[in-house]
Order: C-alpha cells, then structure tokens, then sequence
C-alpha cells in the first residue's frame, strides 16, 4: 500500500490571523499538535500530500459547483486572501499534474470528479500547509468537496470518495499522505461567528475515531446545520480522511478556542 498516512485538522483563517489573541495555554499545544503532525507525515518518507479541503468560494461558485474536484496542476498560488490579514505569505505550492491525473482517473472509476488546472488557495489549504509543510518540501495534490452550495453531496458520497482516493493513492509507487481539514462547529460570517458546540464536537470526533461508517454518515444537514452551524457541513473532510485510512482514530489536540470561532482538532487514524 503507498497511503502511509490520514489525518484530520481544523482550518480557519484565525488560526494564524487571530494567533496574538489567543489563550496560550491552549493555542500553543493546538499549534505543537499540528507541527507534531507536520514531523508525523515527514517521518512515513510520504513524498506528496493530499489535502482534502472544504473551498470557500474562492474558485468555485454557484456557477459552476462540483460535488467534489482535485487539482491537476504542477504548480499552484495562496493564499488567495490578503497574506497580511492571513499572517501567511503568498507563495508558490508545488504540485505534480502527472500524479494527479493517475490518482483522478484512478478515483473516476467509481466517483464522478471534477479537475482543476488552475487553483488558488485559499486559507482551507494554506492554514494546514503552514504547521505541516511549512518547508514547501511536499508535492500538494488539492482535493475539494462542496461544503458551501447546497445542495450539498450525501455524507455516504463523502465516505466513498475517501475510500476512491484510498484505491488511488495506493495505485501509484509514491508515498501518499492525506489529511482531511475543516472546521467542526462554527458559524462563520454570522452573528454567532465564535460560537462552538463542544458537546456536538465531541460526539462527532468520537464517531471520527470509531471509523464506523454508519455513525459517520447519520447526521441529516438539518441536523448539522442546527448543532453545528454551517461550517459543521465540512465534516464530510473528515469523514472522508477516515474512509481512506479505514482503522481506528485517535484525537490527538481538542479544544474550543472562540477567537480561532471554530473548534480545533487534530487527529490521526491508523491505516489498515
């Protein structure tokens, strides 16, 4: 098998962009767990990383929304926002058109992806590429799922994209990791942006870590968006990390940190 690792991380622009505002006691072990994983995947010899991401409108709209979208690219630009808003300077992220169309065309045969030549990045993929490649030494292949434009892919769909990257990534000889970064709760751009359901988190990541595909794929988007709020829609990165790694979960960094308005995890599952 060349899968080597799965992981999950929160995003969220505040994340770097808010980091003086933070408690320290528990923005530093967020930020020691998330370089921890960083060391994590640099010590399986993975030479690209797939990041599975929930993008925020910044190159697809309701024009044109695919259910789900990897990047084909060798070489690809974030973050799309201000870098000084974001506290991460824009730069170039290298990619591998050649891997990615093997990995695209290997996914296609059981789930229907769309493909990008050209992506920009927005802080769903440049916050995690900060802690865990912050050298720009992986090669980057960008995976998307619409997590934004209802209507929104069945989380089951999400589950089956996760096990179609798996079957990819283990189709080609590079070492692949693969993380799946959103928030869990958060109610971005509302009155309640801020605002977390520790108890609903934590349900979820219990799930997480259970691998049970029934557990995982439960929820109703109705249900989610009134516990979760409509940033909890980008569980279904996670539920797809955890399909392509198949075992058991282990949370390694919880907490609710309102100035970051999102609860912050990461966590890594045991590939099997």
């Amino acid at each position: 098998m060349t899968l080597v690792f799965s992981g999950i991380c929160s995003h969220g622009p505040g994340i770097t962009g808010r980091a003086d505002l933070a408690p320290p006691e528990l923005r530093d072990p967020f930020y020691a767990a998330y370089r921890k994983m960083g060391d994590a995947i640099r010590a399986t010899g993975a030479e690209a990383l797939i990041v599975i991401a929930a993008e925020h409108f910044a190159n697809f709209f309701m024009n044109n929304m695919p259910a789900y979208a990897i990047g084909m690219a060798d070489q690809y630009e974030g973050p799309i926002e201000d870098p000084d808003w974001l506290r991460i300077p824009r730069q170039q992220v290298r990619g591998d058109a050649d891997l990615s169309r093997r990995l695209i065309a290997e996914v296609q045969q059981t789930v229907d992806v769309a493909y990008a030549e050209e992506w920009k990045f927005d802080h769903g993929i440049m916050v995690p590429l900060h802690f865990l490649d912050p050298a720009n030494a992986l090669t980057i292949i960008p995976a998307n799922i619409n997590c934004q434009g209802p209507p929104l892919t069945p989380l089951h769909r999400a589950f089956a994209f996760g096990r179609a990257l798996r079957r990819a990534a283990d189709a080609v000889p590079q070492r692949i990791a693969l993380v799946g970064t959103g928030g869990i709760s958060h109610w971005p751009c509302t009155p309640d942006s801020g605002r977390i359901n520790e108890a609903w988190d934590r349900d979820f990541l219990d799930r997480w870590a259970s691998a049970d595909e029934a557990r995982l794929t439960a929820y109703t988007d109705a249900e989610t968006y009134a516990d979760g709020g409509q940033g909890g829609y980008e569980i279904r990165t996670f539920i797809a990390a955890a399909a392509a790694a198949g075992g058991k979960g282990i949370v390694d960094f919880y907490a609710p940190i309102p100035i970051f308005s999102t609860g912050c995890v990461v966590g890594r599952s045991e590939i099997v």
